[in-house]
């Protein structure tokens, strides 16, 4: 819907649904230029309303008829204000029948029913529905449906909707038909229908309770060598919940659909999910180990959906993250349990904790921060965020870190035997933890109602006479849009103290056992701990496992971060020791390329990074992700003002001193983490890959390394996986070695049949300092370019504009023309991608003087176009706003 004066909804203003829906009946005659759809719907009055009134949602449909217990209506009987029919003075019992029509093949925005290379294919999360048929288009209206679809065969053989299968055949004029039906009660955007002519891998799976179910993946032709492993991800999936949280797979059949344009990761519609094909196909010749990883964490993600999110949904979009930030730590925790080791889990949370700071802390700085549950929106695709998702699931692990895995299980259970069935809160799920576990969490309550990331800081005092440790936490949050003022969350700090042996000190407080760590409840401004029995000064390691989504402010010295990066037991802050020690000279060699001064790096780091490279009793995996530097992002949020040129150069220096003074050692690494035979996308051969390839990349960033370049273009010759292939070719490119072009050009040649795999040729260029703005506009006129792919979108245009800071900020601002315009471009056909591309100037004030007036400029050239959807203008809007 576009409007010049957007309206915001509040969560306060929530009113029940005037009418509720128990059966839904829906027919479809699809054609993609105009499909009919009959709708027939069984309703009964609200005893909680009260109104009269039947409420009903429509968008981009023309009405054709509408009848209320078989009477048609004429115009004078209802009345449609924008999207909303309304029909007053409606009887208490309902039969609501209405016809439409829509045109799948002009729906650009992929929301709704629509056409992707010649498949019909649904999106109806969040307010996709009401583009299929009118209908009362909320969470909180669960309803039964059967569905008809009706479609010429020979185009469309294979027709798919939730639920069972439990009727087709043959229908005059070369067309067929198929009935389905869905036993469980869901609200609308559950829906889906997919109409194509697909190719599937099935298998039958036998269920923990001795049922067999029907297990479907359905790809396009020529694609079925790609979907092995997205089958055996959903097994274990389910095998997973069955063991880990008592929960089954509640229908005969489980079918998952690959399509290449789609707005989202993939969706979890009742039985029939429906994904991007980035996280179904995949093999070794055109994946990466992270897309495997993806493909795994996805499917189990919208599998585990089925339990949270669909048989117990959200009462209101307000709640998203009741859904989303339980699932995304469910398919976290599987993730890890997939692992299988200590080493591992600990490597997926630190990739955990990187994303948290590397995209949800700025949110939470920036003009788009909103609490958890948000108290209003404009337009509800805008807050599919990394708030709602990551920190939402943060906000889970930690009812997990202070109840126990056992605790939270029976609140896990509490929460299914109440709510099985019914659209609720995310309060619900709060009361069903404490009252399962007798626990008082109405303070925690605070973590959903408030915005902004926790700043918790820490003081240690040791009496060495006493032999007494005492930790002082304060805790505070910086305001926030609408939030000037935050009362004190209730913060898990788990922590633990190390000696001058390495060793973790057993921690007693108030004469209690607490093992070598102890989770710590803060709960007011400040709040002081006393251990006894600490017979030496310790290194606190505060924080342990990243126990709550917070900055910890502690004054380390050098040597206190160098013990903990050579000892602490806890991996995660093993790790955040490494950061630290990195962010510091990041953001002093930062300051020096400002000022022209010249940059150093101490020999300190150098060594303390070189120990790391070579200890061989460290996995691989953890290796690579301890010499992984901060990245420019995360530099930028810790610099009052935002130099982007200064921090690539500084951290490119870095880089290149690792590279030159770690040379023999890298190159030893390289060689001591080869995966020879067949690839496997296990945890070990992936720890390997990763850990050679960060090597390689920082040999190839050494001035003038031609051995590294060559080493670069023989694994790139010679590779047999695309995760080596891909690296070394992002080596040649970032190092602007000379045989780079011809390399692009070898690589294109080879994978141009292969759309996921051109995307990461797209995106190796857009992020390459060299890619300028001319660059990526050539780009753009390539054949294999296509603007309304949003996969295409985001590997070109989205990578330039949020991961190349060299070329987005140059300083005559023709990247942040060129972003107005794609941002009006995108708004046009897909107001969704637009908006999310948008999201790249959130934090224009953080940046210096010369780049704000340009940044500035192009915000006002967006907000200035008279047609612009409420997705980007409340992006555009918040981010001029003071």
């Amino acid at each position: 819907m576009r409007t010049d004066t957007p309206l915001t909804i509040y969560r306060k203003d929530y009113t029940a649904p005037s009418y509720l829906v128990d059966t839904v009946e829906l027919g479809f005659d699809l054609d993609p230029a105009r499909t009919i759809v009959a709708n027939r719907m069984t309703m009964r009055r609200n005893p909680a309303s009260g109104q009269r009134e039947i409420e009903l949602y429509g968008e981009e449909i023309d009405l054709v008829a509408l009848r209320v217990n078989g009477k048609t209506l004429g115009k004078r009987d209802y009345r449609i204000d924008g999207n909303l029919l309304r029909i007053p003075n409606a009887p208490e019992d309902v039969v609501l029948e209405i016809e439409t029509i829509c045109a799948p093949e002009k729906n650009t925005a992929l929301s709704g029913l629509y056409v992707s290379n010649g498949n019909f294919i649904t999106q109806c999360e969040a307010e996709g529905f009401r583009r299929i048929t009118y209908f009362p288009d909320r969470p909180d209206v669960m309803a039964k449906y059967t569905v008809m679809l009706r479609a010429e065969k020979q185009r469309y053989p294979v027709l798919l909707s939730n639920g069972n299968l439990v009727e087709e055949g043959e229908l005059p004029g070369g067309r067929h038909y198929a009935k389905w039906e869905d036993p469980f009660p869901k609200p609308s955007y559950l829906f889906a229908l997919v109409a194509s002519n697909l190719v599937c891998q099935e298998e039958k799976f036998k269920l923990a309770d001795g049922r067999t179910a029907l297990l479907q993946v359905w790809v396009e032709e020529g694609n079925l060598d790609k979907t092995d492993y997205a089958m055996q991800s959903l097994k274990r999936s389910i095998r997973w919940d069955e063991e880990r949280f008592g929960l089954e797979l509640d229908l005969d059949r489980f079918m998952i659909v690959a399509t290449g344009d789609f707005n989202m990761g993939a969706m979890e519609n009742k039985g029939l999910n429906i994904f991007n094909t980035k996280y179904v196909l995949a093999n070794p010749r055109v994946a990466t180990d992270l897309d495997f990883q993806g493909i795994e964490a996805v499917v189990g993600h919208e599998y585990f959906h089925n339990w949270t999110g669909n048989r117990v949904t959200c009462r209101d979009w307000f709640q998203l993250s009741l859904k989303e930030g339980l699932t995304v730590f469910r398919d976290q925790e599987f993730s890890g349990d997939m692992v299988g080791t200590d080493s591992g889990r600990a490597v997926n949370r630190i990739d955990q904790v990187r994303t948290l700071r590397q995209v949800q802390f700025p949110e939470d700085a920036g003009p788009m921060a909103h609490p958890v549950r948000p108290d209003s929106f404009v337009e509800i695709n805008n807050f599919y965020t990394v708030t709602v998702y990551e920190k939402g699931a943060e906000v889970v692990r930690m009812y997990q870190t202070l109840l126990g895995r056992e605790g939270f299980r029976k609140g896990m259970d509490l929460y299914f035997e109440r709510h099985d069935g019914q659209a609720v809160e995310c309060d619900d799920f709060r009361r069903a933890m404490a009252d399962a576990n007798g626990r008082d969490l109405a303070q925690f309550e605070r973590w959903y109602s408030q915005a902004g990331t926790p700043r918790v800081r820490a003081a240690m005092r040791y009496d060495a006479a006493a032999k007494t440790v005492e930790l002082t936490l304060s805790q505070s949050c910086p305001p926030t849009p609408g939030q000037p003022d935050k009362l004190p969350f209730h913060i898990p700090v788990a922590v633990g103290l190390v000696g001058r042996d390495g060793r973790d000190i057993p921690l007693v407080i108030d004469g209690e056992p607490r093992g070598n760590t102890a989770v710590l409840e803060l709960t007011a401004a400040e709040q002081s701990w006393r251990f006894t029995n600490v017979p030496e000064l310790p290194v606190p390691s505060l924080l342990r496992d990243f126990s709550a989504p917070v900055v910890l402010e502690y004054d380390y010295r050098d040597e206190d971060l160098l013990h903990l990066f050579s000892h602490d037991s806890d991996p995660v802050n093993r790790w955040e020791a490494g950061q630290r020690l990195a962010m510091e000279r990041l953001l002093k060699l930062t300051a020096d390329v400002t000022a022209g001064s010249r940059m150093q790096l101490d020999d300190t780091f150098v060594d303390a990074m070189r120990k790391v490279l070579t200890d061989d009793a460290l996995d691989p995996a953890f290796r690579e992700q301890a010499l992984l530097l901060p990245t420019e992002n995360m530099i930028a949020e810790q610099t009052e003002v935002v130099h982007p040129l200064s921090i690539h150069m500084a951290r490119q220096f870095v880089r290149a001193t690792i590279g030159t003074r770690l040379r023999k050692e890298l190159m030893a690494a390289i060689d001591a983490n080869q995966t020879p035979g067949e690839y496997s996308p296990d945890a070990e051969a992936i720890g390997k890959r990763a850990l050679k390839n960060l090597a390689l990349s920082y040999l190839a960033a050494a001035t003038d390394d031609n051995e590294a370049i060559d080493l670069a273009g023989q694994q790139f010759e010679q590779a047999d996986n695309m995760t080596d292939k891909a690296a070394a070719l992002g080596a040649l490119i970032h190092a602007r070695a000379q045989s780079a072009a011809g390399a692009l050009q070898d690589f294109y040649d080879e994978f141009q049949g292969e759309a996921l795999v051109v995307d990461k040729w797209f995106a190796l260029q857009a992020s390459a300092p060299s890619t300028d703005v001319g660059a990526v506009r050539a780009l753009m006129q390539h054949p294999a370019f296509n603007i309304r792919n949003p996969n295409r979108a985001r590997s070109l245009v989205a990578t330039f504009c949020m991961a190349n800071h060299v070329q987005f900020h140059v300083p005559d601002g023709s990247g942040y023309q060129f972003w107005a315009e794609q941002v009006i471009a995108l708004d046009a056909l897909n107001p969704q991608v637009a908006s999310r591309l948008a999201r790249a100037m959130d934090r224009w004030r953080r940046y210096a003087p010369v780049l704000q007036a340009h940044m500035k400029k192009a915000l006002q050239q967006v907000n200035g176009q008279k047609k612009l959807s409420n997705d980007v203008r409340e992006v555009i809007s918040k981010a001029l706003a003071n």
